[in-house]
């Protein structure tokens, strides 16, 4: 780890960043207002998160390959650009234009998010390599804490103000905060003498043609269904299992506090127990919180979701500490990109089914792709780099 006093400020900027970026934990507060002040059906409220999710797995390897060749501060700035820019202009949507939402606001934000994903992923790690975990679960907890950011501001603003009003205000507060947090952001001095050397790292080229990005890559998109498939709709499942409706709310609020438990607990524990076994675990605790949160009622499904928040959330917090493992540091960003088009798959997998499948068979579906994730993860071994 770097000692200088920057590699602190750098992982506070970093943190400061993620905690404006974690809109899909957040989407369920959105979802019903998005439809009523916007006239859009459920359908078009719930593409527009999947859209946004699937924007973001792109993102991430545009916004790596950036980050690479330009630096963080750059991709940072230029991400800031987009989310912001896209929560302002979402606030000028014509009533009933679900296609120019997409357009303007999904697609940007998407990509916004992701391009400060990897900024901040990458240059945090670099300033911490020998505590990678730690430094990805400090920053996690912001991304997880996040959900529960939104969901008040949300029930504030727009509430008060309507969702036009309070989307506009979220961009200009994610333009200031995000912009200063990504003029923070700067890889560490002599970088090239602490990282491995060449050999051991592999360029996106190499890594796409092994088993263990493919393997990787699968296990990312696994993980999406047991959340996705349930997360847009949480509130009215909530209020369907006994929630009382200004309760129901409380559901994202304690599912976006386990988020941010997992994605601290789960790296920082990697970091001791490794990645591999952390994350049997992680795909484990999905499949069982997917089938106690099939049966749960009342407070219980805040208990299983807050379950499935802090096991999904810690697994994609561990990810990138795997993937340097496997495939190192000096192309961590879009190497990190390309394992993130797993989300994008996931993300379109959950809202197909969202759209398809009665909810019975939803969680049928979930726990399938829990136990198929934790499939892939077993079968990852080490990278032979030698070449």
């Amino acid at each position: 780890m770097h000692e200088q006093p920057r590699a602190k400020w750098v992982l506070a900027a970093g943190a400061a960043v993620q905690l404006l970026t974690g809109i899909p934990a957040a989407w369920g507060v959105f979802q019903k207002p998005v439809m009523e002040d916007y006239g859009f059906s459920r359908g078009q409220a719930t593409l527009g998160f999947a859209i946004l999710v699937a924007a973001y797995g792109l993102g991430c390897l545009l916004g790596g390959y950036l980050q690479d060749a330009r630096g963080p501060r750059a991709a940072g700035l230029l991400g800031t650009a987009l989310l912001g820019g896209g929560f302002v202009a979402a606030a000028f949507v014509p009533q009933g234009n679900a296609v120019l939402f997409l357009l303007i606001f999904s697609l940007p934000a998407g990509l916004g998010s992701a391009f400060l994903a990897p900024s901040v992923l990458a240059c945090v790690q670099k300033w911490y390599t020998d505590k990678k975990g730690f430094a990805t679960g400090v920053t996690g907890i912001a991304t997880g804490l996040s959900g529960a950011f939104l969901t008040l501001f949300v029930r504030l603003v727009g509430g008060h103000f309507g969702m036009r009003v309070c989307f506009g205000a979220l961009g200009g507060v994610m333009l200031a905060a995000c912009g200063a947090g990504a003029a923070v952001l700067k890889n560490p001095p002599m970088q090239e003498k602490t990282q491995p050397e060449k050999g051991d790292d592999l360029p996106p080229k190499e890594m796409l043609r092994t088993r263990q990005y493919r393997l990787c890559v699968a296990a990312v998109a696994l993980a999406a269904p047991p959340v996705l498939l349930f997360s847009p709709d949480i509130l009215s499942i909530a209020a369907e299992r006994g929630l009382a409706e200004n309760l129901a709310q409380w559901c994202v609020v304690i599912g976006s506090a386990a988020s941010a438990a997992g994605r601290l607990a789960c790296p920082a524990l990697s970091d001791r127990l490794g990645r591999k076994p952390v994350l049997y675990g992680v795909y484990g605790g999905l499949a069982a919180g997917t089938l106690a949160f099939a049966f749960a009622g009342g407070w219980f499904v805040a208990a299983a979701y807050a379950a499935l928040t802090f096991f999904y959330s810690g697994g994609a917090a561990v990810q990138p500490a795997l993937n340097t493992d496997l495939f190192g540091l000096r192309h961590a960003g879009v190497n990190y990109g390309f394992i993130a088009l797993g989300m994008s798959a996931g993300s379109l997998l959950s809202y197909a089914g969202s759209q398809l499948l009665p909810m019975g068979a939803r969680h049928w579906a979930a726990g399938v792709c829990a136990l198929a994730g934790l499939v892939c993860i077993t079968l990852v071994k080490p990278v032979n780099k030698s070449r």
